[in-house]
């Protein structure tokens, strides 16, 4: 198993470092980047990401916001948290208590791919009515039987030690790490993302994390409570996305009492990393069609 990232060695390359902090809570410690004054605007990321992946987005956001972007349990740089935290209630809950910690309540909640499956959840068992944006949002479950196969084929990856650590070692060069990445994910994005995208990869520890993620991911339970969303709620889809194809961002706007989508062509999976200043444009303008304007 690859040794922990360390924010003083692999962490020398991560975007905003000076926004970056590190808050304890028990024998867990959070890795949050904050930016910005005024209404709270929470960005949570998909699987196997980190928060640099909102190094584009922030910036803009944080004119007339306070953004705040979290490493998820057991991601880059977020560390102790135990495997059963990563299964999605469990998740919410770890992400509930930060925010206390922290004495925010988000105004706005944005969420990429797994990213805002977890917001919804965190609205809907913290009780937030605020306004969710769900960027190529992965809400849909895999059909029929690939529903029950692959929670438990990622389960099987994660325990057996020797996977990450096979995976990690075949994206040890970063034209490995950018060849798997663009081909997972149809998006094509800087160098400086890809740098960070690469340690990740080739991190085992990271890896396992973003295993766990998958094996624990309960996204029929979630499904099931979608009708009980009474949130506005701005679906921002790629068309070119084959990671989390467009047709299930259709779906999920019919479900929703209270959606809205908006598709977005000749971009992928990571359409907010490729053009962050559509994505933060789109974010703030639903911001502000809901209220959650600049208070400074």
């Amino acid at each position: 198993m690859s040794r922990p990232l360390e924010w003083e060695r692999d962490g020398l390359i991560w975007p905003h470092r000076e926004a970056s902090e590190f808050v304890s809570i028990g024998r867990t410690r959070w890795h949050v980047q904050r930016m910005g004054k005024g209404p709270v605007i929470l960005l949570l990321h998909g699987t196997g990401a980190s928060c640099h992946s909102w190094r584009g987005v922030m910036p803009p956001l944080a004119k007339t916001h306070n953004v705040i972007a979290p490493d998820l349990p057991r991601h880059a740089f977020t560390t102790g948290h135990p495997p059963e935290v990563m299964a999605l209630p469990s998740m919410a809950r770890a992400l509930s208590s930060l925010l206390s910690e922290l004495e925010i309540e988000p105004d706005l909640i944005v969420g990429h791919s797994a990213g805002a499956a977890l917001a919804l959840q965190l609205a809907l068992d913290r009780g937030l009515g605020v306004p969710v944006v769900g960027l190529n949002a992965a809400l849909r479950p895999f059909p029929g039987l690939a529903a029950q196969l692959f929670p438990a084929f990622a389960k099987l990856l994660f325990v057996n030690p020797l996977v990450p650590r096979l995976f990690s070692k075949s994206v040890a060069r970063a034209e490995d790490a950018e060849r798997f990445l663009t081909r997972a994910t149809q998006s094509k994005i800087d160098a400086e993302g890809m740098a960070c995208y690469a340690a990740l990869l080739r991190n085992s520890r990271h890896t396992k994390g973003a295993l766990s993620m998958m094996a624990n991911w309960d996204l029929p339970a979630l499904q099931s409570r979608l009708p009980q969303v009474s949130n506005p709620v701005l679906l921002v889809h790629s068309e070119r996305d084959n990671a989390v194809p467009v047709s299930a961002a259709r779906e999920a706007a019919e479900v929703l009492p209270n959606a809205r989508l908006e598709e977005l062509p000749a971009l992928g999976h990571l359409a907010h990393e490729e053009d962050p200043k559509n994505a933060a444009r789109l974010i703030a303008a639903f911001a502000e069609l809901h209220g959650v304007g600049d208070q400074r």
